[in-house]
């Protein structure tokens, strides 16, 4: 069966809402957010409950286009770069204070679920993080250090147990981390919107930035229809670059990672799962996936420099599935897509200020609901009342991805490590 033409599963059961008009006329703004996805709208969000009203985002699509309406909705803390790289970069004090930024951004995300009613089909179980090799010493080297230097609690699953959960003879043990959630993320990214327009900030649609340039002390937005003036500018673009600053769009390598949605499965998702948790697994080319609210099984895996079709994408992942959960042979696929992440090449989300009014959030890496949040936050406190945490991310600033070269060396590396994962599972029999 052919997937549906609907662009996503997500965007086949969003909530509705009225379209936010585009930009027309001249206007002015305090502060103007370039980017509809999670970067921007947090930060959005971020000023208006500082107080700053005077905003307007422009979004070159719909709220949640990009890679904020496709991701597979898990909501955990951490970064693209683990936590040994981290520390090992930044010491003990300054990898915690980074690392606590998510931490403290998963329940940012719970209380706004809460405190503005989003309707985002959230799960707060958890997510499994399931071994792929027989060797538990990975496993158990992350689960200490998560405990000593992070001060972070992850249960160990022994194989029987988490056999239990995940029916797949596939896995050998596991670990469970507790303070993490899974939802509908572009129902989230609608709710964030929302939420922003309710406290009187401006969003328009359909409005995409052609030019970004400085006029004495504001800066220029043009769209087709309208022009902003604004005294800063914050770009949260992702990997759909803006073409508005060359520094800022070479930061990062736009990455395409695959998703699908299986037929409602009924009674056979029982066969697969008894867990409402998330899992994901122990390999560097891993698999994602989680149980919808209707039965559906949600399935994501795979990075690529190609964005390939929704029938593409079904082929290699209903592959992937299989392997892990053979008992669903012959299941039907009613959804599968693709999107852009935007990737650094240090791993590490790239936020930042030129000192003039102009600011950046971008290179979340495929863990982006907890950092998005975390970045929001950060440039709504430097805006609103100069705070200057965001600083913290000064070591991994905008370096060349050097594309299109870096599209070489990212797919490279990619196929590297997931020839690596080939042969020690060959190894291990």
């Amino acid at each position: 069966m052919k997937p549906s033409s609907a662009s996503s599963y997500y965007r086949a059961t969003a909530t509705p809402y009225e379209p936010f008009a585009p930009l027309q006329g001249r206007t002015h703004a305090r502060v103007a957010i370039v980017g509809g996805g999670y970067a921007g709208l947090n930060t959005a969000l971020g000023l208006a409950e500082r107080g700053v009203r005077d905003v307007v985002l422009l979004e070159r699509e719909q709220v949640g286009f990009g890679a904020s309406g496709r991701n597979g909705g898990f909501v955990f803390g951490g970064y693209s770069l683990g936590e040994q790289s981290l520390l090992g970069q930044l010491g003990p004090a300054r990898a915690q204070a980074l690392f606590k930024l998510t931490t403290e951004a998963v329940q940012r995300i719970r209380q706004r679920i809460i405190d503005y009613s989003i309707a985002c089909d959230a799960v707060d179980q958890g997510v499994i993080w399931a071994n792929w090799f027989r060797d538990p010493g990975v496993l158990r080297q992350r689960q200490q250090l998560l405990a000593e230097q992070y001060g972070v609690q992850w249960q160990w699953l022994p194989q029987d147990e988490l056999r239990g959960l995940v029916r797949s003879e596939r896995y050998h043990d596991g670990l469970y981390e507790r303070d993490a959630l899974h939802l509908h993320p572009l129902n989230y990214a609608i709710g964030l919107a929302a939420a922003a327009g309710a406290h009187g900030l401006r969003i328009h649609e359909n409005s995409g930035v052609r030019s970004l340039s400085r006029e004495g002390l504001q800066w220029r937005l043009r769209t087709a229809q309208g022009e902003l003036l604004a005294d800063q500018v914050v770009l949260a673009c992702g990997g759909y670059l803006a073409g508005l600053r060359r520094s800022i769009d070479r930061a990062i390598l736009p990455i395409a990672t695959y998703v699908m949605v299986t037929e409602p499965l009924d009674h056979r998702l029982d066969e697969c799962l008894h867990t409402r948790a998330a899992i994901y697994d122990s390999r560097f080319a891993f698999d994602y996936y989680r149980a919808l609210p209707d039965t559906r099984l949600l399935w994501g895996g795979r990075i690529s420099i190609r964005n390939r079709s929704p029938n593409a994408v079904q082929r290699l992942l209903t592959r992937d599935l299989l392997r892990v959960f053979p008992q669903l042979k012959g299941v039907k696929v009613d959804y599968a897509w693709s999107g852009l992440m935007s990737y650094a090449r240090h791993q590490m989300p790239q936020i930042g200020s030129s000192g003039d009014g102009l600011w950046w959030g971008q290179a979340f890496g495929g863990h982006g609901l907890a950092p998005t949040c975390a970045a929001g936050e950060l440039l709504a406190a430097a805006i609103a009342a100069g705070d200057d945490g965001w600083k913290q991310f000064a070591d991994y600033g905008l370096d060349s991805t050097h594309r299109p070269f870096g599209y070489l060396g990212a797919q490279a590396s990619y196929w590297w490590q997931q020839g690596r994962d080939w042969l020690k599972t060959r190894v291990e029999g």
